[in-house]
């Protein structure tokens, strides 16, 4: 039994965390995606605003999603 608690105590310490993606840096990437880069930035920062807004309004997890859709939808619309 020490074992198997010592090897699930050295799974847990070795695993890395989760980390989020970060934001592309289009400065960073080669001349011919750069063009690409910068709308996966601009894609990146609208879907961040819906983030803060759905956390501000406290939205249920059970209804992000569709709160995130609905959100990334009125922006697009709006461009």
């Amino acid at each position: 039994m020490k074992s198997v608690i010592f090897i699930m105590a050295i799974a847990f310490v070795m695993a890395a965390p989760a980390r989020s993606q970060a934001l592309v840096d289009p400065t960073k990437v080669a001349p011919e995606y750069r063009e690409a880069a910068e709308k996966r930035r601009a894609e990146q920062i609208r879907q961040r605003e819906c983030g803060l807004k759905a956390d501000l309004e406290k939205v249920l997890p059970r209804d992000r999603t569709a709160y995130l859709n609905h959100c990334l939808e009125a922006l697009a619309a709006r461009q």
